[in-house]
């Protein structure tokens, strides 16, 4: 009996060293669950997005990150599905994660955002932040705009705004098409009307959304885009969409411009190869090439580390602000506490890796930051996806330049 018990005490205190020991392993990280597309038909954008994000935490950890401690993704797979990703979220909160992040799909932000507030609501004890890295739909900062929900990138209608004014005088005629779904049907609304707010010597000859990940075959829509006599294809088609949408343009030997949204993304290059040179374009945060075209010799090294280990162009500049921005709002906050960490985020000011000034707008949380409108051509510095054409910067404009009115009526938890 008394070895039982002595076997029991030294049992019971070996499981409080190693309870200890997981505390302090614990307490040296932070952890962001990560709800994304790692599966299925958008797998790519999800599992791209990753790579860039470990990347960026590298970086971040090596500098001593938040508090001291380190960053630690755990990621989940949402397969672009909202059912899927509530799914998610409920194992990130079970798990007291103090942050949830997610990049691709408004159709997933929206339920993100009211899911997360809902649970908020519930559970005072264990709230967390919603870090939207993606997720574009100008309504969710607006109509849908909630305390709990931080958009880290430039929404729809900026990136509008950004399209509009940057599209070639010689440009009489567009032909407009989009994804079925709520971004696309954003973008479709904000090209609509800043076209007719900057550009209303611009004719519209053909306005469509199409089925949202399902097509297999463009070749009609693009049929009707070359007999519409259009000059310019403005879409945000992305992803294998995109691919698609191009790869049946090259088919059909369509001479028309491409001024998109979002072909600067992992794939849009080589779906576009030689057939895009000098008219195709995109509006973007940044690409290989802005750092040698602004001198930048830091963010040159940050890129030729990148080229170093990656197949596709280094685009998000925003993730990169992001992480510094909650980096500063958590050590600020002295803590991961929800409500600590969302008072320092409202009203930030941080200087980017280019040196300009990005803001976390507190009236809705919304990101103001600058866009580049570029161009794919043979004559870029450096090359996108081993394709021999790259990104070459034609405007940028500021995010002074990109601010909006916000309709937010944000209500603030009391305490």
């Amino acid at each position: 009996m008394v070895g039982w018990r002595l076997f029991t005490a030294i049992f019971v205190g070996l499981l409080g060293i190693a309870s200890v020991g997981a505390a302090r392993a614990a307490d040296d990280t932070i952890k962001i669950g990560y709800i994304d597309p790692f599966s299925g038909p958008f797998a790519a954008t999800g599992n791209n997005f990753l790579k860039v994000f470990n990347f960026i935490l590298e970086k971040a950890n090596a500098q001593g990150g938040p508090l001291g401690k380190k960053y630690e993704l755990v990621t989940f797979d949402d397969k672009l599905q909202p059912a899927e990703a509530l799914i998610a979220l409920k194992s990130v909160t079970d798990q007291n994660l103090p942050f949830v992040m997610h990049c691709v799909g408004s159709n997933v932000g929206s339920a993100m955002i009211d899911a997360v507030s809902k649970h908020n609501a519930r559970n005072p004890d264990n709230r967390l932040l919603y870090l939207n890295c993606g997720a574009l739909a100008t309504e969710l900062t607006n109509e849908q705009c909630d305390f709990w929900h931080f958009r880290f990138t430039v929404n729809v209608d900026q990136r509008a705004v950004a399209r509009i004014k940057t599209l070639p005088q010689s440009v009489k005629s567009v032909y407009l098409l989009n994804q079925d779904y709520l971004f696309g049907q954003s973008v479709q609304k904000a090209t609509q009307k800043y076209l007719a707010q900057y550009r209303p010597d611009v004719k519209v000859v053909g306005d469509e959304l199409v089925p949202f990940g399902k097509v297999q075959d463009f070749s009609p829509y693009i049929a009707k885009i070359k007999a519409s006599g259009a000059q310019s294809l403005v879409t945000s088609n992305y992803d294998r969409d995109l691919n698609l949408l191009m790869k049946a343009g090259n088919d059909a030997g369509l001479e028309i411009r491409y001024d998109s949204y979002l072909a600067h993304q992992p794939g849009g290059p080589t779906s576009t190869g030689p057939a895009g040179d000098n008219r195709l374009t995109s509006i973007m945060e940044f690409h290989d090439n802005v750092a040698a075209e602004e001198n930048n010799p830091a963010a040159e090294k940050f890129i030729s580390e990148w080229r170093a280990r990656a197949e596709f162009n280094f685009i998000p500049l925003d993730y990169v602000t992001m992480f510094q921005m909650l980096t500063a709002a958590i050590n600020k906050a002295g803590s991961t506490d929800a409500v600590k960490v969302a008072k320092a985020l409202e009203g930030m000011k941080v200087t980017d890796m280019m040196g300009d000034e990005n803001v976390m707008r507190a009236e809705d949380h919304q990101f103001l930051g600058p866009l580049h409108e570029a161009i794919f051509t043979h004559s870029a510095k450096l090359d996108a996806e081993k394709t021999g054409l790259g990104w070459k910067s034609e405007a940028k404009i500021s995010g002074a330049d990109l601010t909006l009115p916000t309709s937010c009526k944000m209500k603030r938890p009391a305490s």
